[in-house]
């Protein structure tokens, strides 16, 4: 189970040093040089640099702010945000790679930096091309597995088990990206950890390495591990995710189940098809009257902006008979997007 609580981080804080050093630079020694040597007030190096402040807090970039939420074992948990929310600042704080400001980040109560043989406990792939090129893969795994005292033969159980079996001897150098990814994924797998992290694990896949991936995590989930996903592809994570943590600009959005983080999506329909097609116009422009948007698509009438029950009524009141009523709540696409349009950093 991965706990984070108020966790904060914040980029780019001078320390105590770049102080002093703005009050050397901007303080001539005693006796040194001549009036017309000193540079004028507002000019010269010390001028660029950030005048000092009360409190050094107030320098850098807040990338997460007072973040906390659960990811529970036996599902699978997707992590999403815009670009720039913070999705992998956060994953590096829960693995120790990144010191929060303020905060907390552990694994089954304990901080990662402080579990002995790491990869038995927490497996993640964070960035596929982060492996040395000349290495095959069959000796990045098994130098792994030495130093965190997994039996070498874990190295071919798992390049088997992601479909590398007959590449492990080649040099990772010239493994396409998807292939990096599946290797990525053997590492992650290595210690058969009971906490798995991975950062958009399916990008460069094939649509057949996306089955495989999404299969892959469901059966870790079944087994009872806690397994945390992070990805831009919203038509993966709604056929992949039980639960969701949505963030934006470094702050909570969401931590619910995937359907009731869709279900808040307001952009809902109804498809709406008449008996007698010659009844529709009538039908829509009663449905205009009180309210609602109505368009037509392959002989349907699509409408927003009022309830199924509600058109059943209209449609009985007019009489016109309906040969089907189906509502249609927002995808998890559209539920993010409309969630999240204030945290967009890029437009």
């Amino acid at each position: 189970m991965i706990e984070v609580h108020e966790l904060t981080k914040r980029y780019g804080r001078p320390g105590p040093g770049l102080f002093r050093l703005a009050g050397r630079l901007r303080r001539p020694a005693a006796g040194t040089g001549t009036a017309a040597d000193r540079p004028a007030a507002g000019t010269g190096p010390a001028s660029r640099l950030p005048a000092a402040r009360s409190s050094p807090a107030a320098f850098g970039r807040l990338a997460v702010d007072r973040l906390g939420f659960s990811v529970k074992p036996g599902r699978v948990t997707g992590f999403l945000g815009p670009n720039g929310a913070g999705k992998s600042t956060t994953l590096r704080l829960i693995l120790g790679l990144d010191e929060p400001t303020s905060g907390t980040a552990t694994v089954d109560g304990r901080r990662f930096r402080d579990l002995p043989r790491g990869l038995r406990h927490v497996g993640a792939l964070l960035d596929a091309h982060d492996v040395h090129g000349g290495r095959t893969a069959e000796a990045h795994l098994a130098a792994l597995a030495r130093t965190n005292g997994i039996p070498r033969r874990r190295a071919a159980e798992v390049l088997d088990e992601v479909g590398l079996a007959e590449a492990g001897r080649r040099r990772i150098g010239g493994y396409s990206l998807g292939m990096r990814q599946r290797l990525g994924i053997a590492a992650a797998l290595l210690g058969d950890p009971p906490v798995l992290l991975f950062d958009e694990p399916v990008n460069g896949l094939d649509p057949e390495g996306v089955l495989w991936a999404r299969g892959l995590f469901r059966r870790l989930a079944a087994e009872g591990r806690t397994v945390f996903v992070s990805s831009h592809l919203m038509s993966e994570m709604e056929h992949t995710a039980d639960d969701l943590v949505v963030i934006g600009r470094g702050r909570l959005i969401a931590a619910e189940s995937a359907a009731a983080f869709a279900a808040r999506g307001t952009r809902r329909s109804v498809t709406v098809r008449t008996a007698d097609p010659a009844a529709a116009p009538g039908l829509a422009d009663a449905l205009r009257s009180e309210g609602a948007t109505v368009r037509t698509e392959d002989g349907a009438l699509a409408v927003t902006g009022i309830e199924a029950d509600r058109i059943g009524v209209l449609a009985f009141r007019h009489g016109v008979p309906l040969a089907g009523l189906t509502a249609h709540a927002s995808s998890l696409e559209e539920a993010f997007m409309e969630l999240t349009a204030d945290s967009v950093e890029y437009r």
